[in-house]
């Protein structure tokens, strides 16, 4: 059975933007700028400011099934995540543990790339670069 409307809405705390244009959330804050395509949900997004003055973001869903249903509340926490990585950031730690090969792993490129060797015995050395943004502490 469909459902005729759902609808569901979170606030938009201050000192975050947020841009809605056909699908694409662009969240800009005091840390950065991301930017999510939503177009693979039938969904739709609406920014609303209340009388208040307090800012919202709602998304309808228009007689869908339970999956899309279930899709507001998903698209919901990925727009809270944007906005928790451009106000707090996120931190990885990444641990290396080993068996018997020792691996040894070194920073390049000014802290924007690392290299590892020795895994699992292999002579190749593997290389990974960071993305934008990204920074490489070693503790």
């Amino acid at each position: 059975m469909k459902t005729v409307l759902s609808s569901d809405t979170m606030d938009i705390p201050e000192g975050v933007n947020i841009k809605v244009n056909a699908k694409i959330i662009e969240v800009e804050g005091p840390r950065g700028k991301l930017t999510r395509n939503f177009k693979h949900l039938n969904l739709d997004f609406q920014l609303i400011t209340e009388p208040d003055g307090k800012r919202k973001l709602k998304i309808d869903s228009w007689f869908g099934s339970r999956k899309t249903t279930a899709a507001i509340r998903t698209a919901i926490s990925h727009v809270e995540n944007l906005i928790t990585g451009v106000t707090k950031g996120y931190r990885y730690k990444m641990r290396m543990v080993y068996a018997h090969f020792p691996i040894n792993a070194s920073i390049t490129n000014g802290n924007k790339g690392i290299e590892i060797r020795n895994f699992l015995g292999e002579k190749r050395v593997r290389k990974v670069d960071m993305l934008g943004g990204v920074i490489i502490i070693r503790a």
